[in-house]
């Protein structure tokens, strides 16, 4: 029988109780793992993080108050040797990326989560990185990609955010003609065919958040 003293400690953050609720009877049918902290924002995992000290965490990336990528960089800022599994609706290989800048050692999707969270544990809990393959796709598929520039970040954020050429060129300082022609780089680099798509595809991989 596998003693408390080897147990995987694992804390999930997420912001939706169902989820929680739905890891945590994942976890409890294993004989190997216990759910020692449940938080639904990223400043609570933080000050439960400091009590509680888990062997792996799970954090969801978009909560109110403080995201997740936050999160991990003030936990990681403390613990050095934290291991933090994000868990996220989207594979986009932008938010990939951020995460995995952040500290990040595991990436997994949440419809996949009974498919692979529980491997991932183990594997996150022995030392490894580990992605989900869905995410290893994403990632393989846009490396050589041309990455948007900040200027160019800040104008497809603004048209996810609904805004028209004039309003963005207002917003930003910048004249019509200068938004006009980073909307045509941001089309060519994305492969969109107009602003809507380009949106979409921004809030997919990451580029730009929810607005």
């Amino acid at each position: 029988m596998t003693g408390e003293h080897s147990l995987i400690r694992v804390m999930a953050v997420d912001d939706h109780p169902i989820l929680r609720e739905g890891i945590g009877a994942l976890i409890a049918t294993e004989p190997d793992m216990q759910l020692v902290g449940s938080c639904s924002t990223g400043r609570e995992a933080i000050q439960q993080f400091r009590v509680l000290r888990p062997d792996v965490t799970l954090m969801d990336l978009q909560m109110p108050e403080m995201s997740g990528v936050d999160a991990m960089i003030a936990i990681r800022g403390e613990f050095a040797d934290a291991r933090i599994i994000v868990l996220t609706t989207f594979a986009g290989d932008v938010l990939v990326r951020r995460a995995v800048k952040a500290g990040a050692v595991g990436y997994v999707l949440k419809e996949g989560l009974h498919k692979d969270l529980l491997d991932m544990i183990r594997s996150v809990h022995a030392g490894r990185r580990t992605l989900s393959p869905e995410v290893s796709f994403q990632l393989a598929n846009h490396i050589e990609d041309d990455a948007l520039t900040p200027a160019e970040v800040a104008v497809l954020r603004l048209i996810a955010a609904g805004k028209a050429n004039k309003q963005i060129a207002d917003e930003l300082r910048v004249t019509e003609f200068t938004v006009k022609s980073r909307v045509q780089s941001i089309l060519s680099k994305l492969g969109a065919n107009d602003r809507t798509q380009a949106a979409l595809i921004g809030v997919k991989r990451g580029i730009v958040d929810l607005p």
